[in-house]
């Protein structure tokens, strides 16, 4: 068929990768408008916009979605179907034009984890599997009516990160499969049912990357593994050197001990140079992995080769 595929991340890049190996023909790829980022303020491409220019595919960046030019634009592509993948919001206008409709690649099994950032809340909610989901496009986020869905399993020592490529995949898969029902006209989409029981999935603040360390074990390592490798759970330490100040301390690794916290939640224990126990409300949390605010992540042995801690109130807040 004839594909306008809309997205901006790495994830939208391999399905958009695997809707071409499969035989479609592309027509023109949507992504959001560059813009400047980073400390230097370089103007950054989306992962999207990059693929699309090293494989000399249609591009357009509209700043506004209703835009007539941007519309009237869409409209001369005669694109059979919209692929949505990881973007904004679609207006009316744009996801009502495809003769055989719009669809979205969601990495949940809806109607859970609707929103913005459902692969780091499902491991931060501590569950056992997740999926991807296809569904019609309709006027709210993430609620149209079901066309496939694909369940995938978050094992023990998955993080966001791991998680993300398994779904990655996984919602190449389900796709393709999707373009061949929209092509044969021989499926039957379900509306989203389940409403009473819904786990959101909103946009992640800086808020809920802090760590509380009178919280259980097991909630502060699913926390640390559903925001690793980023944005990446943090903590605050201070630091008593020449000039006091208090610095952020990113955990992006770790492991939950059987060694009962007796300290105060927060308290840190080094032992030998080269393990990092850190209190809870239930057990002792071992780092693995960890940033010093303007240092490098780095495994726990090397960070602590380094790490004077009479210079630091040891102790996590």
């Amino acid at each position: 068929m004839r594909v306008v595929f809309m997205g901006t991340p790495e994830f939208a890049v391999t399905i958009l990768d695997r809707i071409i190996q499969e035989g479609h023909e592309v027509v023109g790829v949507v992504t959001t408008p560059d813009k400047p980022a980073g400390r230097g303020q370089h103007i950054h491409f989306s992962d999207v916009k990059r693929y699309a220019l090293e494989h000399n595919l249609f591009l357009m960046q509209p700043e506004k979605m209703k835009d007539e030019a941007f519309v009237a634009q869409l409209q001369s592509l005669n694109a059979d179907v919209f692929v949505v993948v990881a973007f904004r919001m679609l207006p009316k206008v744009v996801y009502a034009m495809p003769p055989k409709g719009t669809f979205n690649v969601h990495a949940s099994l809806l109607p859970q984890y609707r929103g913005a950032a459902p692969i780091q809340w499902a491991v931060i909610n501590g569950e056992t599997e997740t999926g991807v989901t296809t569904f019609l496009l309709d006027e709210h986020t993430d609620t149209g009516a079901i066309i496939r869905q694909s369940a995938v399993e978050i094992t023990r020592e998955d993080t966001a990160g791991t998680l993300h490529d398994k779904l990655m995949f996984a919602g190449a898969d389900i796709a393709v499969e999707t373009l061949r029902d929209l092509a044969s006209g021989d499926f039957t989409p379900m509306p989203q049912t389940g409403e009473a029981e819904l786990k959101p999935a909103p946009k992640i603040f800086k808020e809920d990357m802090l760590i509380h360390w009178d919280d259980t074990a097991e909630r502060i390592y699913n926390k640390i593994r559903g925001l690793s490798p980023y944005p990446a759970a943090f903590s605050r330490i201070q630091f008593n050197g020449n000039t006091p100040r208090t610095l952020s301390l990113k955990i992006l690794g770790c492991e939950i001990t059987d060694i009962k916290s007796a300290e105060k939640p927060g308290n840190i224990t080094i032992v030998n140079d080269k393990q990092l126990l850190i209190s809870t409300k239930t057990r002792d949390i071992s780092v693995k992995i960890l940033q010093l605010e303007g240092k490098k992540p780095m495994d726990v042995k090397n960070f602590l080769l380094g790490f004077r801690h009479t210079d630091y109130t040891l102790f996590l807040f």
